[in-house]
Order: structure tokens, then sequence, then C-alpha cells
């Protein structure tokens, strides 16, 4: 395996400190781990007492299924700009699996980030909106979801607030919180940060020291 390649796993997104952390990270996602669930722990798994489309699918589960939906197509890591605001080809990034999967679930966060700027500019700091392009910006995202959505812990090691369905900031970088977890209980991720990403559904969290926010819809 050439070195070039053992550090280009989530070049894009993942800040890891040094090259045993790097060598971690690789062998964690691309070598085989036995996954976890919430029963393996006696875990509750979180049920939204909201159904948003009313589809007859709370909307924890909703989101979550709608994720998983996003990932089967295969999204290609590609930052682009989209006259419509939703990528309408097989590319995508980290804001995109969140957009989709709120869309899912029956959340247009195109309109509602549009609708908080508007509405809030202050916080967004944002001196001529983009509605094409504001719903697909981390710190917008962040903003967003600090206002609206319910703020928990960024401490990974308290696995019973993580749920599937959750979303996940870092500084940089936007991600679901996956119904997975690994041996000690921490949840994966499932995100879509760079070309060169081994897997969109990762055990990355306890090599990352740039969280900075875990929220939940309703």
């Amino acid at each position: 395996m050439k070195r070039k390649k053992l550090f280009a796993i989530c070049a894009g997104a993942v800040s890891v400190a040094g090259s045993v952390a790097g060598a971690a990270l690789y062998i964690l996602n691309v070598i085989p781990h036995r996954q976890y669930t919430n029963e393996d722990f006696g875990i509750e798994t979180y049920t939204s007492s909201v159904d948003k489309d009313e589809d007859g699918v709370d909307d924890q589960t909703d989101i979550l299924a709608g994720t998983r939906a996003y990932i089967a197509t295969n999204p290609q890591y590609k930052s682009k700009y989209y006259s419509g605001g939703y990528p309408d080809d097989e590319y995508g990034v980290c804001t995109d699996v969140v957009a989709f999967s709120f869309l899912a679930a029956g959340y247009d966060l195109q309109q509602l980030v549009a609708e908080d700027i508007e509405n809030h500019r202050e916080d967004y700091d944002i001196i001529k909106p983009d509605p094409n392009i504001d719903f697909r910006r981390v710190r917008n995202l962040r903003v967003y979801f600090e206002r609206n959505a319910i703020s928990l812990t960024t401490d990974i090691t308290d696995i019973e607030q993580w749920q599937g369905g959750d979303i996940i900031v870092f500084e940089k970088h936007i991600g679901i919180v996956s119904d997975k977890r690994n041996k000690k209980g921490i949840s994966f991720v499932i995100h879509n940060g760079s070309p060169a990403q081994a897997g969109y559904e990762q055990d990355i969290l306890e090599y990352r020291e740039d969280i900075v926010g875990h929220y939940r819809m309703s």
C-alpha cells in the first residue's frame, strides 16, 4: 500500500494529527470490523413525536432512511453550483447528504434556510443571500440547526445521547449520525467528505477533534 494512498482517506474532511492517527483511521474504515446497534448496549432507539411529511414514519426514522437512500445513489464528491439549489446529477458534497436526508422527511432546507437567513440576517453574517447555495454551506447549516433544532452533547462517550438520524457538525464538515456503533458504543457517521473517502458510513468520531455541534430536528 503506497503511503500517499494511506493518508488520502477523507483528506478533504477529516483532520487527523500525525501518521499514527491517520493509519488507525485507514484501518478502521477499510478493514471491515463488527458493527453494533443500540440493542447491544441496552439503548432505547429514539422515535420522534413529529411526522413532518405525514407519511406514517416519524421524522428521526425518516431522516435516517433518507440518508441511506441518498448514499445508495453513490454520489461522487464534487463541489458545484446548481441554479436549482439541489444537485441534479451524480455529484454532491457533505451538506447534500443532510439536505437530501431532510428532504425525504419533508423538510426543504433550501427554503427553510433561506427564510431563516431573511429573518435573522445578523446571525448568518451574509451580505447577499443566495438560496441556491446558502443551504449547502456548513456554516449556514450550523447556524440554522443551532436556532431551530434540539442541541445535544458533543461528548461522544455519552453514547445514549447519540441516535441514528441526528446531525453532526464539524468545523468545516457535516454529516448524519448512523444507527451503527463501534465496540465502545460510539456512533458511526454517514457523510461525504472527499473523492478519496473509503465509504459513506464510517467509524471516525474518535479521530476527530473538531466537533462543534450535535443536533436533533424533532
